[in-house]
């Protein structure tokens, strides 16, 4: 046997080097191994090429057994991979317009397209998306920035301010050459020269009851990066009116959290857990009690993976569950919200 297994290697081998397919070397150790087993079926016992070949036949059938097995198992898983590609690819079509990815898209999503949870529908999702940010600040900037990068495919940004020196400790979309810009446009800028293929609307004004209810119906999810509770309330009561899941995310000197309020998925809004604004002086800005830099980067971010998972179904989102991140000690823990039957919003109340 062994004589016939170096001469199935120097096969091998010599049709390597000549440049042969791996389909036909792979015939010519289908025909070698052919004619091995011939030769123990044609020739009698105790011949010397029986001999020289392993003599009984037997051993040559289970070979060539297990070798057929292997070739159908590849055969098949093939198969199944051609049929997920081609299921991916027409889950990936406009029926309108034909290929919804260009290759280049293709190319920077790979990360995203691999993954069980999102695949070419999860990616798909991502770019029919519409998703709104409230703030281009501290929460704004990083979840900016990622849902840019993930391929969000229209991103609207509402801020009324604009860059200054002491924003860019944390607000790291921006830069010093643009202070002085409106955030909305900085923003802008930034996130279109990560991701040009994503389609980004700035509003440089200040949200209140005149647009809101409007600017939200055109949009899937809100994201409420915002320091005032004047207009966490305003968020709040629109996005649950309209039915639109609110990713809201606050922070404190070394503390920040985070929670999914969507009502109309049987979760509790922002004003079930905070009925009322705290009195003046209980919950200083972060410019009277100040943040550490990265926390806002941390916690942005983070309400970028909640945004993505709302619009693709990945996971579980952080629905009647509230994530507190402490960076000083490093600590993470989540606790349970209920929706109040009494709240003005969205109960009986």
């Amino acid at each position: 046997m062994l004589l016939v297994f170096a001469l199935a290697a120097i096969l091998w081998g010599v049709g390597y080097a000549s440049g042969a397919s791996r389909q036909a070397r792979t015939v010519m150790l289908a025909v070698l191994f052919a004619s091995v087993l011939a030769l123990h079926l044609v020739l009698p016992d105790g011949h010397p090429l029986r001999l020289a070949t392993g003599e009984d036949p037997a051993l040559w059938l289970l070979l060539g057994g297990f070798a057929g097995l292997a070739v159908l198992y590849g055969a098949g898983i093939r198969a199944l991979k051609r049929q997920v590609v081609s299921k991916d690819k027409a889950e990936m079509m406009d029926e309108t317009q034909g290929p919804l990815f260009t290759t280049s898209e293709l190319e920077r999503y790979a990360r995203h397209i691999v993954l069980r949870e999102l695949g070419g529908p999860g990616q798909k999702k991502l770019k029919q998306a519409q998703v709104l940010v409230i703030g281009a600040g501290g929460l704004g900037a990083p979840a900016l920035q990622y849902l840019a990068a993930a391929g969000i495919g229209t991103i609207g940004v509402i801020d009324d301010d604009i860059v200054e020196n002491a924003n860019l400790q944390r607000q790291v979309i921006h830069t010093d050459g643009r202070i002085g810009m409106p955030k909305v446009f900085s923003a802008q800028a930034a996130m279109e020269a990560q991701n040009p293929h994503v389609v980004v609307r700035p509003y440089h004004r200040r949200l209140d009851e005149t647009v809101a209810r409007d600017l939200f119906a055109a949009y899937d999810v809100i994201l409420d990066g915002t320091d005032n509770f004047e207009t966490r309330y305003l968020s709040n009561r629109v996005a649950a009116a309209l039915g639109k899941p609110l990713v809201s995310g606050a922070l404190s000197q070394w503390e920040g959290q985070l929670s999914v309020f969507d009502p109309a998925q049987g979760g509790p809004c922002y004003q079930c857990i905070f009925p009322e604004a705290p009195a003046p002086g209980l919950a200083p800005s972060c410019a009277e009690a100040g943040v550490i830099g990265p926390l806002p980067g941390v916690v942005g971010a983070m309400m970028a993976v909640e945004a993505i998972k709302v619009v693709t179904g990945a996971g579980q989102a952080l629905r009647g569950e509230m994530l507190i991140y402490d960076a000083l000690y490093g600590e993470t823990r989540k606790i349970r919200l209920k929706r109040r039957s009494d709240c003005p919003v969205c109960g009986g109340g």
